[in-house]
């Protein structure tokens, strides 16, 4: 008990340290600005909706920012007075205090006028236009605060809104759309608001054809004489709006060059253009099919413009993966009359022929250590179709390291992969035309790995036909409606068979025949909303039609060239959730949930679909692909420890945070087991009970160190089980039995995950 409590007794003078220190160094005459607090109508018990969302939203709006600070202490203030005045521009000293640490915030630094203005100027975009501002500072031990007051008033609200009234040219579009208007009588007067419909109405102007209309040549007034906390609005179009903004305008002639450069601008332009459809086309050297024009641009001659066609144009051209450059160019045809626009779009391919190469490296919590190097060759345009080959070849090892040995000597795999891409749907006897922004692709892709581990070797040829396809910015679908998979084992040492004798059918030599689908939603690409979703949905099923099509061997199974067929249907779903706290500070949490059924040939599914549990990205707490099944608990005296299961339930929780420039905090826990889906008398406790699978969950908890500089980050984990479903009922919580004090505890249950991106 005395070893847990000494590092506490330490750091707790080393933390008041820390705080004291932070005055200690300030100018002459000179306080800490600390930060700033906003109370609203404090005089008064008029509380507005949101009240304390609102000061929080004023308080981050004041400035200057204060030193930043984890737990209330000002580590980065801490580090600049640390380090001192360097004597040099360079060393350990300047290091410190220039990366690592801040300069002090002074209180003089405090502007209260400005920021009682911009607290104000805040107030009334949100309807509160009658609000006065205040602000005063309070001074205590050398550290000073900024108090602000906000009188809000009365929140106006929108009472009427009037469009135009003309029901001729620009003016009747604005009004002819104004019943999908932002803008509600009832709701609060909000300048945001306010902006976003003056894009709206630009928007639906584009559609209509209005190419060279601006939101800024839209006036939205507004009228607060009415009283009762009311406002009326009124929207028209600016008087001094130019002419050539008022009308619309149709597409005249389109012209593609597909193989542009600005060296050879003035030839290609002056070659003979291909005339195709509605499309001119000067491409002397033949770089293209004509037909990839059809799938890449909307216009079509003589239709007025609209901004859908002009983006999903602009988006195909640059989603196909050919294209360095892209660029549309309108040039309105000089004449009144005519409304009509050109358009040019330049494409610069990129190179036919690229080469990428790839290192990765990872240590995993059950004491191996791995790395991968990974080369890809791409070859675009195969066919003059827009295609794309990629072969690559990839090489790993791991190796078993305990005690500064390897012990269980080495293990490596070798892959090679080819796959070709065709930006289009390849449907036999049908043509599919997708409409959206976005290119789907066909792919055929083989495959060829070989697996050598400690007691066992897999060799695994691998071929696909399938369709990708995104259905929105958000929404992706993959449906390969022909895999085939072929794995062979070949069992090093037959005592492993004897110890675990559930490995013998999912190592057997077998096909794998059949169809996958992958659903995913991800919205983590819009940065602007507070909460992001992903969710991806995989369904595989083997042996259906194929083992329709095939008779049965002398021991009733069915065979495809001597070899056994595969029969079953495994789901697995993922949800994602990061909430973000605020900008430095975000909570991810991750549901994984897996299910194989096995039916006719098979008795347990292949060793490569079963689900496991444990290891750096898993259950942290525990080693990687050794936890479960249910309560049972593989022997240490087993050199072949992977134990794979039917049923998989996994649940993550994580608080991410900043700690200063790239470096980021983690503290986590998860949640989870695998289990069989039938008896297995060697393996007592694996299978799965509706009734008690919860009590056979394991649970583990840590903290992490990141290093994330965007296109790289490199993860650390320490976790350590409070709950081993594998000890007898009712002992199972070790959360009281938790002891750092001890070499032998740590030894037992510290667990170090070293990894490359974030687990989830």
């Amino acid at each position: 008990m005395r070893k847990r409590i000494k590092p506490l007794l330490f750091m707790i003078p080393c933390l008041m340290i820390a705080a004291c220190s932070t005055t200690k160094h300030l100018p002459e005459g000179e306080n800490l600005y600390v930060g700033a607090t906003v109370k609203i109508n404090p005089d008064s018990a008029g509380k507005v909706k949101g009240q304390k969302g609102l000061e929080s939203t004023l308080e981050d709006k004041t400035r200057p920012i204060p030193n930043s600070a984890v737990l209330g202490i000002k580590y980065k203030l801490f580090f600049y007075n640390l380090a001192g005045e360097p004597t040099k521009e360079k060393g350990f000293r300047y290091w410190l205090r220039n990366k690592m640490g801040q300069p002090p915030v002074l209180g003089s630094e405090v502007k209260l006028k400005y920021n009682n203005d911009v607290l104000r100027s805040y107030l009334s975009t949100i309807g509160y236009l009658q609000a006065d501002v205040t602000g005063d500072t309070v001074v205590k031990n050398k550290k000073v605060k900024a108090i602000y007051t906000a009188q809000t008033g009365t929140r106006y609200k929108i009472n009427k809104v009037t469009f135009p009234k003309d029901s001729t040219g620009i003016a009747a579009n604005v009004n002819g759309n104004s019943s999908k208007s932002l803008l509600k009588p009832g709701d609060f007067y909000d300048f945001e608001t306010i902006k976003n419909e003056r894009i709206r109405i630009d928007n639906d102007l584009k559609e209509a054809g209005y190419f060279y209309f601006s939101p800024d040549f839209l006036l939205i007034q507004a009228d607060s004489t009415i009283g009762k906390g009311m406002v009326n609005l009124f929207v028209k179009v600016k008087d001094n709006t130019p002419e050539v903004s008022k009308k619309p305008y149709t597409i005249n002639n389109i012209t593609i060059y597909p193989n542009y450069s600005l060296r050879n601008d003035s030839s290609i332009k002056a070659s003979e253009p291909i005339l195709y459809k509605d499309f001119k086309i000067l491409d002397p050297k033949n770089t293209f099919k004509l037909g990839v024009f059809d799938r890449l641009v909307f216009f079509n001659k003589g239709e007025t413009y609209n901004r859908r066609d002009h983006n999903q144009s602009l988006n195909r051209m640059v989603n196909i993966g050919t294209f360095k450059f892209v660029k549309a160019d309108f040039i309105p045809i000089d004449s009144f009359k005519n409304n009509q626009l050109d358009v040019n779009f330049y494409l610069t391919p990129l190179k036919k022929n690229s080469l990428s190469f790839q290192v990765t490296g990872t240590s995993k919590s059950n004491n191996f250590v791995g790395s991968e190097v990974k080369i890809t060759q791409t070859t675009r345009n195969v066919f003059r179709g827009a295609e794309q080959l990629e072969v690559s070849a990839s090489g790993g090892f791991e190796t078993q390291i305990k005690g500064g040995q390897s012990k269980q000597g080495n293990s490596f795999s070798l892959t090679g992969q080819a796959k070709l891409s065709f930006p289009r749907f390849l449907i036999p006897f049908f043509k599919f035309n997708s409409t959206n922004a976005f290119i789907p692709r066909t792919n055929i892709m083989a495959s060829y790995q070989i697996l050598s581990r400690i007691d066992y070797s897999l060799n695994a040829i691998k071929g696909e036909f399938g369709y990708n396809w995104k259905e929105s910015v958000f929404k992706e679908h993959t449906f390969n409606p022909i895999s085939i998979n072929y794995v062979k084992s070949n069992v090093k040492n037959d005592t492993v068979l004897t110890r675990n004798p559930a490995l013998r059918t999912s190592l057997e030599p077998q096909y794998i025949i059949g169809l996958n689908y992958n659903f995913t939603y991800n919205d983590q690409v819009d940065n602007s909303r507070r909460n992001n979703i992903y969710l991806s949905g995989d369904l595989e099923t083997a042996g259906n039609l194929a083992g329709l099509l095939t008779s049965k061997n002398d021991l009733g199974k069915k065979t495809l060239f001597g070899t056994a067929l595969s029969q079953f249907i495994r789901l697995e779903g993922d949800v994602r959730n990061y909430y973000k706290v605020n900008k430095n500070v975000t909570w991810a949490s991750r549901f994984n949930l897996g299910y194989g059924y096995t039916y006719g040939n098979s008795t347990s599914l292949p060793f490569v679909r079963q689900f496991f549990a444990g290891g750096s990205s898993d259950i942290r707490a525990f080693g990687a692909r050794i936890l479960g099944p249910g309560s049972y608990k593989v022997p240490d005296t087993l050199t072949f420890r992977d134990q794979g299961g039917d049923i998989k339930i996994m649940l993550n929780t994580e608080l991410r945070f900043k700690l200063f420039s790239i470096f980021y905090g983690a503290l986590f826990a998860d949640a989870g087991n695998i289990w069989l889906r039938k008896e297995d008398p060697e393996r007592p406790g694996a299978k799965f009970k509706l009734n008690s699978f919860m009590d056979e969950i394991a649970i583990g908890t840590g903290a992490g160190l990141r290093v994330d500089a965007s296109f790289f980050v490199l993860r650390l984990d320490v976790a350590v089980p409070i709950r081993k479903p594998y000890l007898p009922e009712g002992k199972r919580w070790v959360i009281n039995d938790l002891n750092f004090g001890s070499s032998t505890w740590r030894k037992e249950n510290l667990i170090f995950n070293l990894g490359i991106g974030y687990p989830f």
